[in-house]
């Protein structure tokens, strides 16, 4: 299956009002193309209902010399996302947020980006002691599916500045775990699923929404209990959880 046919795949299933995870315009995915290149979520789609030709293909150095920019403005950064469209006749704009993906699909083994709104998580996202009720592994495949620690961004205004905190946040957890995250939360804002393909995207949100509500049970019923970094890399260094963990994550 081509990269876009699966995009449209994983985005519809990610919009489908059933799975709480977008609505209207909510959310952006991307996909890598090749080196040198990436489809990303056209500007204003709805997930749900995306086509093949509302994702953009788009250069990633255009996109990435934003990062080092000092004054980037509208102006500036409509500039460089219309140069940096592969098919300067596509009529749809990258999704503001292509500089995170970009940056996002840099990193060794992400291949997809998919970014959501659900509901469970950000009634979490949304709280005071937001970083608290999301933090650790509560059980087992949570381990598993998202990995042993997720990454957690203050808000910041969307477009280049959201995307130089999170590489921030990345890099500080790739420098602490020597690993790459697979999962983004951001406070009052969403969930981001770093991913090899479409389907551990998928199957990295489904178990993100799960324990999202899991723990607004959790804090209903008096609180959470945590398993100990013990437990989770003993977990994540089991023969029998990391064959599954690649079962998981293929196509």
């Amino acid at each position: 299956m081509h990269t876009r046919d699966q995009l449209v795949s994983m985005s519809r299933a990610l919009g489908d009002p059933a799975a709480g995870c977008a609505i209207l315009g909510e959310g952006n995915t991307s996909g890598r193309v090749d080196a040198e290149t990436f489809l990303v979520k056209g500007s204003g789609c709805s997930l749900g209902s995306i086509m093949p030709d509302d994702f953009v293909a788009v250069r990633f150095a255009p996109i990435l010399a934003l990062l080092d920019d000092s004054a980037v403005d509208e102006g500036r950064l409509q500039a460089a996302y219309a140069g940096a469209k592969v098919d300067p006749a596509q009529a749809r704009r990258p999704s503001v947020e292509a500089v995170f993906h970009a940056l996002a699909l840099t990193y060794a083994g992400v291949n997809v980006v998919a970014h959501t709104h659900p509901t469970a998580i950000n009634s979490l996202c949304c709280a005071p002691r937001w970083r608290e009720h999301l933090a650790g592994r509560l059980f087992p495949d949570e381990a598993v599916v998202l990995g042993r620690a997720s990454v957690f961004i203050d808000y910041v205004d969307p477009g280049v500045v959201l995307a130089r905190t999170i590489k921030a946040g990345i890099d500080a957890h790739l420098a602490r775990h020597g690993e790459v995250p697979k999962t983004v939360y951001m406070q009052n804002h969403g969930f981001i699923a770093l991913a090899a393909t479409t389907t551990e995207a998928l199957n990295i949100t489904a178990m993100a929404v799960k324990s999202a509500q899991i723990r607004l049970g959790c804090l209903q019923a008096g609180g959470f209990r945590v398993l100990g970094d013990d437990v989770v890399a003993h977990l994540l260094a089991r023969p029998d959880e990391k064959y599954r963990q690649s079962v998981l994550a293929r196509k």
